[in-house]
C-alpha cells in the first residue's frame, strides 16, 4: 500500500513494486480529475514524504532505494504527488550562473605580488636620470616582492632568482650606459634540499628512471649529490645540491611512448653518529625513500616537455614524521627538484603510429579443438591472476580469435609482450575492432596496468553506457582512476564532470570523494584541480549548499574532538557550549547531510556515546538526531574510507542477489568519510548489538543458546511475527556469512553485529579485513571463517535440533555464494582500482590474491557448494567465537546494571508496567507446572495472581530460566535489602524431567511467597509489576503440541536431496540433504549414505558418506565420484543409495533407500531434486 499525499488529504494505493511510476502518477491523478486527456502526466512527479527526494516516472517503483526500504522493514511507502512547478530548484544551475567568488585566496594573492613585481621591473627600465636614493628604493621594493613570491611559493629560492636578485643591486652601482646582461642561464641541473634533512642523513643520491606502463624503458641512473652550498636567508633557508651537468638517456625521442614518464626518487643514508635520529640504535645501513616525483614528458597537447620546471617530491606519512622531528610542514613541502629540459627552437610533437589492419573474424581459420577448448578456458577466467607466462603468450597469439570472448579484452591487452611503439599499432588496431564491452568489464581497462591513453579514452567511452545509479555504485573506483591518468585533462575527468553536471547525487558524492582524495601527498593537487573545477560548473545553488555541509561537517568534527580531548565531569559542559554553537548554525537555515543530499537536517540533539574497544580505550562518537530524519552518528578518531569500501562491495553483492532473484534481506546504511579519521554513518533504527542482548543472560551470555530467539520472542510475540523474524534472521545470516567470508572481514565480535527486532542481522565497523585479523600476542583472534554461533543456529533450527530450516540456511549461503563468484572479476577489478588508495590493509597483489582465494573462481558450483558447507562446519563448531565474544562480555562489565528507562528491563517483557498500571497484586503462588514444546521439550511454571478489584484469579505462565532473571536484576536494583534465597539451578543428571519440575514448583512458591512479603519498596517496584504482566503466551495454549512420535521398526521416512551430473567420462553424485528421518526407537539417528551402481557383484562400487550426529535432517554436501564410465555404460546401471545409522553397540540401523535409473537421467545437464525414501531391500 501507497500513501499517496497531495496537499489535502491523504490517499492509499495498491500497485506492485515493479509497476512503472508513471502508472502510480495516473492512478493518483484520476483521484482529482475526471478527463486525464487533458491532463499533462509527465509534469507531475512523486516526491518521498520528508526528504528532498523524487521518484523518476520512467522507472519502476522497486528500483528506488526508498521503496527497497519500506518494503525490507515492512514500513509504508509515503509518497507526495506534486507538479514540477512546485519542486524546489534551489540546487539547480541558472541559465547564466553567477561568477564565483570564491578564489583561492592564494591564488589571488600570488596575482597581485606578481603584478607588483611587473610594475616596479618596468619602472627600473623607464627611469631616465634617476637619483641614486631612488633607484635604491625601487630596488629594495622590488626584491621585498620576490621575496613574498618566494614566501608564498613553498619558501623556495632558486639559483636563477638568486642570481637575478644580485644582477638586479649591481646594476644600481653601474653607469646607466652599462647595461648588465639580463637574463640567466644554469649550467647544471639542480636539486635543492631543506635544512631539516641534514641531521638525520649524511649521503643522499638521486634515481632518474622514464618509464612506462609500469615498467623501466632502461636500466635506472644513479646520481649522486657531491657538492653542497649552504644558503641563509631570512626568506628561504635551504641547501642547494649540484649534480652532474647532464643526463643523456639512451633511447631516441621519436621512439618514446606518449605516457612516458620521467621519475625522480631522493635517497638519504643515515647518519650512524647522529644521536638525534629516531632510528640510530637500529643501526639502519640502507638507503632510504625520502621521496620521488614523476613528470610525464609529453603534455596533454602531446608536446614534448621543454625549459625549466620545479618539482615538489611526495613521500608517506610515516617518512616525513621520522625526519622532521615532528614539524608541522610535511617533507613533499620540502623537497624541491629543478630540472632542465631542452629547448629547441621548435616544438616537438608526439605523433602515433599507423593502425595496421585487422582480420576479419570469418577469414580466421579453425583452432585445433583443444587449443580452443584453452583459449576458451583463459579468456572464461575472471581475473589475471594466475595467468603463466605461456598462458599469456596463447591469449596473445590467438588474440584475434579472442573476440568471440568479449569479456577477454582486458586479459587479452595483459598479456601483449610490449607497449613499445611497433607493438602499439597492432594494440590499437584490436581495440578499435573489438566488440563493445559491459561498463563493469571496461572498468579493468583503468587499472595502473593500462597506461595507454587510447586503451583509457575507449574504456571511459564504454563506461559512459552505464546509467547514474550504476555509476553511483562504482564512483570510488572511478575517483580513485583518475590518479593513473598521464594528464590532468583526459577521458575521465570530463566524464565525471558531466555526469555531475546533469545529476546532483552524482555532483554531491563526487564532491566529497574528492574532498577526501585530495589529502593524498601524491595527487592531492590533481584532486584540487578537479575539485575546482567541479564547484566551477556545479552552479551557484549547489556550490553554496556544499559549502554549507562543509562547514556544518568542520563544527561537529571541532566540537567531537573538544569533547574526546575533555575528561570525566567537564565532558558534558564542553558538549553542552558546543551544542550551542550547533544550534545557531540551524538558525534560520537547514542543511543537507554528507550522507545524502536527499536527507535535510534542521533541528538537532547530540548525545555522547562512549564506545570501549577490546584494549579498553575509550572513543567519544557524537549521535546526531535531526528532526524528521533518521539518525546518523559522527565519528571522530576512525579512518571510514575501509568502512565506505566494505559496505560498497556488500551493497554490490546484494544487487547481484537481487538481479538474481534471492532476497538475503541485507541491511545496507550509509557511511561516508569527510576528512581524515572523521566521516558520518547512518544508524539503523530498532537494532542492539549481540553483545546488549547477549548481556541479558550474565556474564556468560554467549555461551549460551537462546538469547538470540528470545530476544526476537520479546519484540515479536504472535506466532507469525516470530516466524517472520526468524526467516528474516536465516536469509540475513546467509548474507552476512557469505560477504564477511569473500572480503576477510575480521575482528568479528558481539560489539560489531546487530540484530534488529525484525530479525535482520547485520555487521558494522569494518576496520579489519581482506584477512588481516586482529592478533592477540601471537595468536588470530579470528579463528573461524566467519560467526555462526550455536545461538544463531538455535534460531535457524527453531529449536536445539537440527531441522530442515537449517538445510535451507545451507543451500542459501551456497547459492549465494556461487552468484559472487559469477562476478569475481567486477570484485577484483574494483579492489584493485583502489590499491593506490592509501587504505593500510589494501596495498597490493597479495591482498587482492587473498579475495581471490575465497572466491575460487576456478572451481565448479558443486565443489565451491561443498566448500562452503565444510566453512559453515567449522564455523559453527568454533569455540574461539563464543571465547571472543565472552572476553568483550567482561570488556563492557563496567557498563553493566540495569537497563535505562527507554530500554525493557526484562528480556521476555517489550515494555516497563508499574502499580499504578497494572493494579496492586495481593497474592502471588505457584499453581502447578505444565510440559511444552516450543519446539524442545520444556516445564513452565503456572503463576496464579490476586490483584485489588479483580474478582477471579488471574493465570501467567513463567519459565525458571524467567524466575531467576527476575532475582537476578532485582539483586542489582537493591544490594542493601535482604531478598528471598532463590533456589539452586545445578541439577545432577536430567533438568527438563517431571520430578525435577515437581521440585522447584515447591521451591518457587516458597520463594514467591516470601518476595511478595518483603519491602514494599521491592513489592511495589516497577521490575515485580513488569515480571507479572500478562504477555502473549498467557493468553493462548502456545506449546502444547504433542511429543514426537517413536516410530514402529517397520516404518520408513525421510527425503534426500541429490544433484546428478556427468562430464568428462566421471559420473558425480553430490549427497545434499536428507530431511525428516525416523529411526526405530524413536531417537535422533547418526545417519550416513552409502551408495552403489548396480550391478556390481564386487562391490567395487561402493561409496560412503561421512557420519552425521544425532540429527534427522542432515546436511552431508559431498561429493560420491565414479570416473571412468561412459554414458552408454551408465544407460545399463542403477545407482541404489542407501541410508543407515551409525551405532556404536549394535548393527547400524537401516533407515531407507532409493534406486534410481541412469537412463532416465539427461546426463547433458545436472539433475537437482528430492527422492522420497522407501524400504526396498538394499545391497
Amino acid at each position: 500500500d501507497l500513501s499517496l499525499s497531495d496537499c489535502v488529504s491523504p490517499s492509499v494505493s495498491s500497485s506492485s513494486v515493479s509497476s512503472p511510476v508513471e502508472l502510480l502518477i495516473m492512478q493518483a491523478l484520476c483521484w482529482v480529475h475526471d478527463d486525464l486527456s487533458k491532463v499533462d502526466i509527465s509534469s507531475y512527479v512523486l516526491k518521498v514524504c520528508g526528504q528532498e527526494e523524487a521518484l523518476q516516472n520512467k522507472h519502476s517503483l522497486g528500483s528506488h532505494e526508498y521503496v527497497q526500504n519500506c518494503r525490507k522493514w515492512e514500513a509504508e511507502i509515503k509518497l507526495q504527488l506534486l507538479s514540477q512547478t512546485t519542486m524546489r530548484r534551489d540546487l539547480a544551475r541558472t541559465v547564466r550562473p553567477k561568477p564565483s567568488t570564491n578564489q583561492p585566496v592564494i591564488g589571488q594573492a600570488l596575482f597581485v605580488e606578481y603584478g607588483e613585481v611587473r610594475k616596479h621591473t618596468r619602472g627600473l627600465n623607464t627611469m631616465t636620470c634617476p637619483l641614486q636614493s631612488t633607484q635604491y628604493k625601487t630596488v629594495e621594493r622590488l626584491v621585498q616582492k620576490v621575496k613574498s613570491l618566494c614566501c608564498a611559493l613553498g619558501e623556495v629560492e632558486t639559483q636563477a632568482i638568486t642570481e637575478a636578485v644580485k644582477r638586479v643591486k649591481w646594476s644600481v652601482n653601474l653607469p646607466r650606459t652599462r647595461s648588465p646582461e639580463m637574463g640567466f642561464k644554469l649550467q647544471n641541473h639542480m636539486l635543492i634540499l631543506s635544512i631539516y634533512l641534514l641531521s638525520s642523513y649524511e649521503k643522499y643520491y638521486l634515481m632518474c628512471a622514464l618509464t612506462h606502463n609500469g615498467r623501466n624503458l632502461f636500466k635506472p641512473i644513479h646520481l649522486y649529490i657531491t657538492q653542497w652550498a649552504s644558503l641563509h636567508r631570512p626568506y628561504a633557508r635551504s641547501f642547494h645540491a649540484f649534480l652532474p651537468p647532464r643526463i643523456n638517456f639512451p633511447m631516441a625521442v621519436a621512439l618514446l611512448p606518449l605516457e612516458s614518464m620521467l621519475t625522480l626518487s631522493l635517497f638519504g643514508v643515515l647518519n650512524q653518529n647522529a644521536s638525534s635520529s629516531p632510528d640510530s640504535n637500529k643501526q639502519r645501513k640502507g638507503p632510504e625513500l625520502l621521496g620521488k616525483v614523476s613528470l610525464p614528458l609529453f603534455d596533454f597537447r602531446r608536446v614534448l616537455a621543454r625549459g625549466t620546471k620545479l618539482l615538489c617530491l611526495w613521500t608517506s606519512s610515516q617518512t616525513a614524521s621520522a625526519t622532521t622531528g615532528g614539524r608541522r610542514k610535511n617533507l613533499a613541502e620540502r623537497v624541491i627538484l629543478q630540472v632542465d629540459f631542452p629547448s629547441p627552437m621548435v616544438d616537438v610533437l608526439y605523433v602515433g603510429p599507423q593502425e595496421i589492419p585487422c582480420p576479419d573474424p570469418d577469414t580466421l581459420e579453425d583452432l585445433d579443438p583443444d587449443l580452443r577448448r584453452q583459449v576458451e578456458e583463459l579468456c572464461s577466467r575472471a581475473s589475471t591472476f594466475g595467468l603463466m607466462r605461456a598462458d599469456r603468450q596463447l591469449l596473445w597469439d590467438q588474440r584475434h580469435h579472442c573476440r568471440v570472448y568479449t569479456d577477454s579484452l582486458p586479459k587479452v591487452l595483459a598479456s601483449a609482450p610490449s607497449w613499445d611503439r611497433g607493438s602499439l599499432a597492432e594494440i590499437h588496431s584490436l581495440l578499435h575492432h573489438w566488440p563493445s564491452l559491459q561498463p563493469v568489464c571496461a572498468l579493468e581497462l583503468l587499472d595502473s596496468k593500462f597506461a595507454d591513453t587510447e586503451v583509457r579514452s575507449m574504456a571511459v567511452r564504454w563506461i559512459e553506457t552505464s546509467s547514474d545509479d550504476e555509476l553511483a555504485d562504482y564512483l570510488p573506483q572511478l575517483v580513485q582512476a583518475l590518479k593513473f591518468e598521464c594528464h590532468l585533462e583526459n577521458a575521465l575527468v570530463m566524464f565525471l564532470l558531466s555526469r555531475a553536471h546533469g545529476n546532483i547525487n552524482i555532483a554531491h558524492f563526487l564532491y566529497w570523494l574528492l574532498r577526501d582524495a585530495v589529502q593524498d601527498p601524491a595527487f592531492g593537487r590533481r584532486y584540487d584541480q578537479v575539485l575546482g573545477a567541479l564547484l566551477c560548473l556545479c552552479g551557484a545553488g549547489l556550490r553554496a549548499e556544499l559549502d554549507k555541509q562543509t562547514r556544518l561537517v568542520t563544527l561537529l568534527g571541532a566540537l567531537a574532538e573538544k569533547v574526546r580531548q575533555t575528561g570525566g565531569s567537564a565532558r558534558q559542559a564542553v558538549l553542552q557550549e558546543g551544542l550551542e554553537r550547533v544550534q545557531s548554525f540551524f538558525q534560520g537555515t537547514t542543511c543537507r547531510l554528507p550522507l545524502s543530499p536527499s536527507l535535510e537536517a534542521k533541528e538537532l540533539h547530540i548525545k555522547v556515546r562512549p564506545i570501549l574497544n577490546v584494549f579498553g580505550s575509550l572513543r567519544p562518537h557524537l549521535k546526531c538526531v535531526w528532526e524528521s530524519l533518521a539518525p546518523s552518528i559522527k565519528c571522530v578518531g576512525e579512518d571510514l574510507r575501509q568502512d565506505m569500501l566494505a559496505l560498497q562491495m556488500i551493497r554490490i553483492m546484494d544487487r547481484i542477489w537481487l538481479q538474481e532473484g534471492l532476497d538475503l534481506r541485507i541491511v545496507n546504511f550509509k557511511c561516508i568519510s569527510t576528512g581524515k579519521d572523521k566521516g558520518m554513518v547512518e544508524l539503523v533504527p530498532s537494532s542492539d548489538t549481540l553483545r546488549k542482548i547477549q548481556a541479558e543472560y550474565g556474564v556468560t551470555g554467549s555461551f549460551k543458546d537462546k538469547p538470540l530467539a528470545e530476544w526476537l520472542r520479546k519484540y515479536n510475540p504472535a506466532e507469525d511475527e516470530y516466524e517472520k523474524a526468524s526467516e528474516n534472521f536465516i536469509y540475513s545470516c546467509a548474507g552476512c556469512c557469505v560477504a564477511t567470508y569473500v572480503l576477510g572481514i575480521c575482528d568479528r565480535h558481539n560489539d560489531n553485529i546487530m540484530l534488529r527486532s525484525t530479525g535482520h542481522m547485520f555487521h558494522i565497523d569494518f576496520g579489519k579485513f581482506l584477512g588481516h585479523a586482529q592478533m592477540f600476542g601471537s595468536f588470530k583472534r579470528d579463528r573461524a571463517p566467519f560467526v555462526l554461533t550455536s545461538d544463531m543456529a538455535y534460531v535457524i533450527n527453531g529449536g536445539e535440533r537440527p531441522t530442515s530450516r537449517f538445510q535451507l540456511f545451507v543451500d542459501l549461503c551456497s547459492q549465494a555464494y556461487n552468484l559472487i563468484r559469477k562476478h569475481s572479476g567486477l570484485f577484483l577489478n574494483l579492489l584493485s582500482l583502489m590499491t593506490l588508495s592509501g587504505l593500510p590493509e589494501l596495498t597490493g597483489s597479495q591482498d587482492l590474491k587473498y579475495v581471490y582465494d575465497s572466491l575460487q573462481p576456478q572451481t565448479t558450483d558443486a565443489e565451491a557448494t561443498i566448500f562452503f558447507t565444510r566453512l559453515i562446519e567449522s564455523s559453527l563448531g568454533s569455540v574461539a567465537t563464543k571465547f571472543n565474544f565472552f572476553i568483550h562480555n567482561l570488556a563492557q562489565l563496567r557498563f553493566s546494571g540495569l537497563p535505562s528507562n527507554d530500554e525493557p528491563i526484562l528480556s521476555f517483557s517489550p515494555r516497563t508496567y508499574t502499580l499504578k498500571q497494572e493494579g496492586r497484586i495481593n497474592d502471588a503462588s505457584i499453581f502447578s507446572f505444565q510440559k511444552r514444546y516450543n519446539p524442545d521439550k520444556h516445564y513452565t511454571y503456572v503463576v496464579k495472581l490476586r490483584r485489588d478489584g479483580q474478582s477471579e484469579a488471574q493465570f501467567l505462565f513463567r519459565t525458571f530460566d524467567e524466575f531467576q532473571e527476575l532475582h537476578n536484576k532485582l539483586c542489582i536494583l537493591f544490594p542493601l535489602w535482604k531478598l528471598p534465597g532463590f533456589p539452586n539451578k545445578m541439577v545432577l543428571g536430567r533438568t527438563h524431567i517431571k520430578e525435577v519440575a515437581a521440585k522447584r514448583k515447591i521451591e518457587l512458591n516458597s520463594y514467591v511467597h516470601n518476595l511478595m512479603r518483603s519491602s514494599t519498596d521491592v513489592t511495589q517496584c516497577d521490575l515485580i509489576y513488569t515480571f507479572f504482566h500478562p504477555i502473549a503466551r498467557d493468553d493462548k495454549t502456545e506449546g502444547f503440541e504433542t511429543p514426537p512420535l517413536s516410530p514402529t521398526s517397520s516404518r520408513v521416512e525421510g527425503e534426500v536431496k541429490l544433484s546428478v551430473s556427468y562430464r568428462n567420462n566421471t559420473l558425480f553424485i553430490m549427497v545434499m540433504h536428507i530431511r525428516d528421518l525416523v529411526s526405530e526407537d524413536g531417537t535422533d539417528p547418526n545417519p550416513y549414505v552409502k551408495t552403489y551402481l548396480l550391478p556390481d557383484p564386487n562391490k567395487t562400487s561402493k561409496r560412503k558418506t561421512k557420519i552425521s550426529r544425532k540429527t534427522r535432517n542432515p546436511t552431508f554436501n559431498e561429493m560420491l565420484v565414479y570416473s571412468g564410465y561412459s554414458k552408454e555404460t551408465l544407460g545399463l546401471r542403477e545407482l541404489q543409495l542407501s541410508v543407515l545409522s551409525a551405532e556404536s553397540l549394535r548393527e547400524n540401523c537401516y533407515l531407507g533407500s532409493v534406486t534410481l535409473k541412469l537412463k532416465d537421467f539427461d546426463l547433458s545437464k545436472e539433475t537437482v531434486k528430492w527422492y522420497k525414501l522407501t524400504a526396498v531391500p538394499y545391497f
